[in-house]
């Protein structure tokens, strides 16, 4: 199967991956947030290894809300 372009895509599905993507980014935003405004001992683990987790879409925000938080 070739790989399809932006262009070959239909509105429906290019729609879908532009709110997908805003989900993604105000999820993470939000919990860097939570986590720059936390303090350490209210958070489980370290808070660098939670701020670099929270790049790793979109399981590092769902994590850190999951498990992260005390």
């Amino acid at each position: 199967m070739a790989k399809k372009k932006w262009s070959d895509l239909t509105t429906g599905q290019q729609r879908a991956i532009c709110v997908v993507g805003a989900v993604e980014a105000v999820l993470a935003t939000v919990a860097l947030r939570d986590l720059a405004r936390r303090p350490a001992d209210r958070v489980r683990g370290p808070k660098v290894a939670w701020a670099l987790a929270l790049f790793v879409q979109p399981v590092g925000p769902l994590a850190y809300f999951a498990r992260g938080r005390r």
